[in-house]
């Protein structure tokens, strides 16, 4: 592969606004909260992070909980969890939480997937203000999640709606190192993962659970790649584009 297709790659990583239309800004948006919104969007600069050494990276493992697939077909986050991590630890006092304000009727199957009910949601935080309080708890920290393409669909598609702006945030998937570290490897569920490697398995389907065990598995693989000599991201980008 030629540096033209592994910079193209790269670029893709990256948060990118689809051509779906997009929905009204939600009446309960409040201007305070978009005003906050877009200065941090502003601050976030693209920093000299692909030559870092992996074991001193800083990253927020994020999961989020939603009604469905597709945000821009209606579908909402009902929850968003995430956890610091700092090079190879999990720093488990540095965590984030919150339910998002949604005021109709869950569906039964996500209701009996996540636990969640319509009581919880109902009275809490819009989504413009759980929002700002994430990004104020990421910074400009890089974003993983395991199947990161959910939570960055529902990221780009909240930001734009709101802020009629990109997601500026890098988010990586957990499946970039396991690709790297074993090429093999055809699981794809978090707890099988997670099974896999030793991890204990609980609260599944809860946005911090999730998180949380994302980070562990994340910090597992981020040693195996470096002991195959990864020591960067860049080295990580240019052995995925390897693998094609």
């Amino acid at each position: 592969m030629n540096f033209s297709q592994i910079a193209l790659f790269m670029k893709q990583l990256q948060g990118k606004v689809g051509s779906a239309s997009l929905a009204s800004i939600e009446a309960q948006t409040n201007p305070h909260h978009i005003a906050l919104l877009k200065q941090m969007q502003k601050e976030i600069q693209e920093k000299q992070i692909l030559t870092v050494p992996l074991k001193n990276l800083n990253v927020v493992v994020v999961d989020i909980e939603t009604t469905g697939f597709f945000p821009d077909q209606g579908d909402q986050i009902l929850s968003i969890g995430a956890v610091k991590v700092k090079g190879e630890e999990v720093l488990e006092n540095q965590t984030f939480y919150s339910f998002v304000q949604y005021d109709r009727e869950i569906p039964s199957e996500i209701k009996k997937l996540t636990g969640i009910t319509e009581k919880e949601v109902n009275g809490a935080p819009p989504l413009s203000e759980v929002l700002v309080q994430f990004l104020e708890f990421v910074g400009q920290s890089i974003l993983v999640a395991h199947h990161a393409n959910h939570e960055k669909s529902f990221f780009e598609f909240a930001t734009w709606k709101l802020l009629r702006s990109n997601f500026k945030h890098r988010i990586l998937d957990t499946s970039f190192l396991v690709r790297v570290a074993e090429p093999c490897n055809k699981l794809t569920r978090l707890e099988d993962y997670c099974e896999a490697c030793g991890i204990e398995v609980q609260y599944r389907h809860h946005a911090l659970g999730d998180a949380k065990m994302a980070a562990q598995l994340w910090i597992i693989y981020l040693k195996k790649v470096q002991m195959l000599g990864c020591e960067n991201l860049r080295d990580l980008y240019r052995s995925l584009a390897k693998l094609g």
